[in-house]
């Protein structure tokens, strides 16, 4: 295709790109779940920013490569980061917010007029917005929560930060030690390593199982007692097992996606999206 052959209407379905198109990326080891292009895009469109969101499907072992080319490439303006780089990702930064440095791990890098990467990480307050808007507010609640990798480390992050008291459990114990024994030295007595499902007032799946339909479920929910509200970060499917099943058990539910919802004017504040000194050129 030449560069004179026309492209697509203004306002016909996708972005309209051209050479003066911003560049931001949403990274992860699989990509086809990510809803960020579906809610970022149409945010640009709206506020006329000459910019997209595009999915970079990135294998754990071409990480480092991938990441410094996309830090040289002088349009590109930012990154969202989702599973299983969050933790990884955090190195390639210049500078760390301090949600991102005590969760260690980031799920968005923005790059500074200077040239300088700044990671932050909007998960955990993302999650609790959306606890909050569903009506389950976290302030004192129990919480038992599976999973302490990237999202899940903000999450618990956020949670104790709103008041309340953590249970962790993964995969890899140490890993939910290591988050327990960091966050402990912050929030002393609010926050345990435990070998799996405790009694709680939330229940949260923090973990990546339930992205393929043959994934085992988190944890049973089966023996949760009434009213615990079951919650779980996966988007796609929106229903997930644990969702079904928590259902079943007459539990209420919690879904994954006003987590990424609620992110968004933390990620247009962030960006500078449609604000003035966009690098997208919106005013």
């Amino acid at each position: 295709m030449s560069d004179s052959a026309p492209g697509p209407a203004p306002g016909a379905g996708g972005p309209e790109i051209s050479g003066t198109t911003r560049l931001f990326a949403v990274i992860g080891d699989p990509v086809a779940q990510v809803r960020a292009p579906g809610l970022l895009n149409p945010l640009f469109r709206r506020l006329g920013t000459d910019a997209v969101l595009v999915p970079v499907h990135v294998r754990p072992e071409g990480l480092a490569e991938v990441l410094r080319g996309l830090r040289r490439t002088v349009n590109l303006d930012g990154l969202l980061i989702t599973v299983p780089h969050k933790a990884a990702c955090l190195s390639f930064a210049d500078d760390v917010s301090p949600a991102a440095a005590l969760s260690a791990s980031t799920n968005a890098m923005r790059k500074d007029a200077d040239g300088r990467w700044l990671a932050e990480n909007f998960d955990g307050e993302g999650f609790v917005r959306g606890l909050r808007a569903a009506g389950y507010d976290p302030r004192g609640a129990r919480v038992a929560q599976a999973g302490a990798g990237g999202a899940g480390s903000a999450i618990a992050v956020a949670l104790l930060a709103a008041g309340a008291g953590v249970a962790v459990w993964d995969r890899d114990p140490a890993r939910a030690d290591g988050l327990a024994a960091r966050l402990a030295a912050r929030w002393p007595g609010r926050i345990t390593a435990t070998k799996g499902l405790v009694a709680a007032d939330i229940a949260v799946n923090a973990t990546p199982m339930g992205l393929r339909p043959d994934d085992p479920l988190p944890f049973d929910p089966a023996g949760l007692a009434h009213g615990t509200v079951v919650a779980d970060i996966i988007m796609k499917p929106r229903r997930t097992a644990l969702l079904r099943a928590a259902e079943e058990s007459g539990l209420p539910v919690h879904y994954g996606e006003p987590m990424l919802t609620e992110q968004l004017p933390l990620y247009r504040e962030f960006f500078r999206i449609g604000a003035p000194g966009d690098p997208t050129g919106a005013s």
